[in-house]
């Protein structure tokens, strides 16, 4: 089992920037894919961004990318979501993940999930 808290999330003016974490308990957390996802009222989870077990690889779905940084610190079990730029579509709950498949090439196929943390963009 991996226990996932997202923190971080809150309400900021379009252009500015917010930088959640979700920090792992449990197993041993350098073996899982991390992803981020989110949610907007009304609409289907959307993948944001994944990364690789050691950090060294990142993808980020189009409407994030040169926006958002991924990255992770095996250390303190705990990836980050460094957002900036932010925009009103940017709104959303967003969720962290955990995905033990053994290469970022491989179908996605995550396990664990957080609570989600509410993240809020006004025009």
């Amino acid at each position: 089992q991996v226990q996932l808290v997202e923190s971080g999330g809150g309400l900021v003016q379009a252009g500015g920037s917010l930088r959640l974490s979700c920090a792992a308990s449990g197993r041993t957390f350098s073996n899982y894919i991390m992803g981020w996802f989110r949610q907007a009222p009304g609409k289907e989870r959307e993948f944001v961004a994944d990364i690789s077990r050691s950090g060294g690889r990142t993808t980020y779905a189009d409407s994030v990318k040169g926006r958002f940084t991924f990255s992770r610190d095996n250390a303190k079990n705990t990836v980050y979501l460094q957002m900036n730029s932010l925009k009103p579509e940017d709104t959303a709950v967003y969720y962290c993940a955990a995905d033990n498949r053994a290469y970022m090439a491989l179908p996605p196929s995550y396990d664990y999930w957080g609570q989600g943390t509410q993240v809020t963009v006004s025009s």
